[in-house]
């Protein structure tokens, strides 16, 4: 069975030595009595329930996956899913930054995120289960009547319930606009809602007493596309009551038709949901749904950035320990373990290079993820209304860079770490090549990371003319006004200032460009996204420096060696993974031409 230990000293340096989080939370109303011993208690104690609860069930799962029942619909998950979630349940994990009013404790999102990390490093596919019950808990939330909120939040914050969102028909799937789900009106205000649903995550599963499927589909008269989206909530029992007494009531005509085998996350029950007249409740308003699932959807694609970064973590402790242990060769610069047959792995400088380039986005997509899971915290609380607006820019612009880039840097971190392991990483008892197959999905799923990059070109950073991007880069210009000058900082601060200069330049173009031919948007934002992901990277990474340098220095030769190990892992960056840049700047400036002369018949 693979390792895993939480990375409590890294978490700990982002939280409080990078973000000073605890003094930024305190200066919000909602969170004025958190602290540092607060968070780092919940961070340990959410660790230790990922390391021995979570991670025993990993294996098990992708090797048992889910089981379907074609004669009553039911799915039984894996050995010990169900357990796992009676105990997470039961300590009351799921309401972690739920309202009070509901039954949660109303803790930062910071920690949220941070759990979610551990969570993905030890069972990705367990972790979905209460990840999107989170989800439709937020979608709720804002969306909910005082009724709906009242029935079903107390339930889902407990854990009682568990929640989905059913988007993705047979024949549509971003498209969203061509669905055909239909919901006919009812006297007594409730809807029949009759359609199909294709790859549901956690549609049907035996881990909680109901689910509460949120279901877009289409109104009678709703226009066509998008405009003419409802968003439906329609349990798979019907309640009987109401707040945290409501039972499970009778149950509902929707149902799940079967289950996907698929390449990974074999223990999450990814459904065909059936819905024959199922009865539902319109959320919101009237074909407004799609504004209303994208609580849902954009809290799902932050969720499944930090997916990237957990496999990532999990993938590289393995391969680390691996590369310490396993001998083979001798190192090129003369034998290292005179007293074996051969050097440790770790000696080549290739494996090097690939646990380097795993741990490099390994910690700046943690200091990335969680200085966004930050600015979730300050778009809700922030003490004023200048807070809340840049923490809500900060969270539009960032999404599709957490949900595109991460993953991007996870599935290639994990097949790395597979590379390390050799031939033992592709066969299954080593567990490498399940975090490679489970990494793939997050590329793909909750809109693709195409389609984010096409969303942070079109709409985050064209449709403004730049001024969220704007708004980021004025902190890293203030950054670079404030350290430029120390001479220890050249190495990170120049890098950083010459690829912002870039990132202004290149905007510029491909807003010209696109502004003749949207192609030119089209055939440029995967490459645009991997720049503007760099310059945020390398921005944490020249801040994380700082940190590490002024504690070198403070501390002289009884520095802690993490300072030091994390000013090599800087260099790393800066010299090996950052300069790729290059290659994408260039590529997104070849325009659309080489993608689209070449004729449809000759493909």
């Amino acid at each position: 069975m693979p390792i895993y230990t939480p990375p409590l000293r890294d978490q700990q340096f982002v939280i409080h030595e990078l973000l000073g989080a605890a003094d930024t939370l305190k200066a919000m109303p909602r969170y004025k009595d958190i602290d540092a011993d607060t968070i780092n208690h919940v961070v340990e104690e959410a660790g230790k329930f990922c390391a021995e609860v979570l991670l025993p069930t990993n294996q098990v799962g992708d090797e048992e996956g889910c089981t379907y029942d074609p004669a009553t619909h039911e799915v039984k998950t894996p050995t010990g899913f169900k357990e796992a979630f009676d105990a997470f349940r039961e300590a009351g994990w799921q309401g972690l930054a739920a309202e009070e009013e509901y039954g949660g404790q109303a803790l930062p999102h910071l920690l949220q995120i941070i759990f979610y990390e551990m969570q993905y490093s030890t069972n990705q596919a367990w972790a979905m289960y209460p990840g999107l019950t989170i989800g439709a808990y937020e979608c709720l939330l804002v969306h909910g009547s005082k009724e709906q909120k009242d029935l079903y939040l107390p339930k889902l914050t407990s854990g009682q319930w568990t929640g989905t969102m059913c988007l993705t028909e047979p024949h549509c799937g971003t498209d969203l606009g061509m669905l055909r789900t239909k919901a006919e009106p009812q006297a007594d205000g409730s809807y029949r809602i009759t359609g199909n649903k294709i790859f549901i995550s956690s549609g049907e599963h035996d881990m909680a007493e109901n689910i509460v499927h949120l279901v877009l589909a289409r109104l009678p008269d709703a226009p066509q596309g998008t405009k003419g989206i409802s968003l439906f909530i329609v349990p798979k029992f019907v309640p009987e009551g109401s707040g945290a007494s409501a039972t499970q009531g009778t149950r509902n005509d929707i149902h799940c038709g079967g289950i996907e085998h698929k390449m990974g996350i074999n223990g999450n029950s990814t459904c065909q949901m059936v819905l024959d007249g199922a009865t539902g409740w319109l959320v919101g308003e009237p074909n407004k749904g799609l504004n209303a699932m994208f609580v849902m959807m954009n809290g799902a694609r932050l969720g499944v950035g930090v997916q990237g970064l957990g496999i990532g973590e999990v993938a590289y402790q393995n391969a680390a320990a691996y590369a310490k242990d396993r001998i083979q060769g001798r190192s090129l610069s003369g034998v290292k373990a005179a007293d074996q047959q051969a050097d440790p792995i770790i000696f080549h400088a290739d494996v090097r290079k690939m646990l380097l380039t795993a741990r490099a986005y390994n910690e700046g997509g943690r200091a990335f993820a969680y200085w966004v899971a930050l600015m979730a915290d300050q778009q809700i609380a922030g003490a004023t209304e200048e807070d809340r607006k840049f923490g809500a820019d900060m969270m539009a612009l960032m999404t599709p860079v957490v949900k595109a880039f991460m993953t991007d840097n996870g599935f290639r971190t994990a097949s790395d770490c597979l590379q390390v392991f050799g031939g033992h990483g592709y066969i299954r008892a080593a567990g490498m090549e399940q975090f490679v197959r489970d990494s793939r999905i997050n590329m793909i799923y909750e809109g693709t990371n195409t389609i984010q990059s096409l969303d942070l070109l079109g709409r985050k950073v064209l449709m403004d003319n730049g001024a969220r991007l704007k708004q980021f880069g004025a902190m890293i210009t203030s950054f670079i006004e404030e350290y430029g000058t120390r001479p220890e900082m050249n190495e990170f601060i120049s890098p950083l200032a010459d690829l912002g200069d870039k990132v202004t330049k290149l905007t510029t173009e491909l807003g010209m460009k696109a502004f003749g031919n949207q192609d030119e948007a089209g055939a440029a934002a995967v490459d645009y996204l991997r720049v503007v992901g760099h310059l945020i990277y390398g921005y944490f990474w020249a801040k994380m420096a700082r940190v590490a340098l002024d504690r070198v220095k403070a501390d002289g030769s009884k520095v802690d060696p993490f300072y030091v190990n994390k000013l090599a892992v800087a260099r790393f960056y800066f010299q090996r993974l950052m300069p790729e840049t290059a290659f994408h700047i260039r590529s997104a400036r070849s325009g659309a031409k080489n993608l689209m002369e070449l004729p449809v018949e000759a493909f």
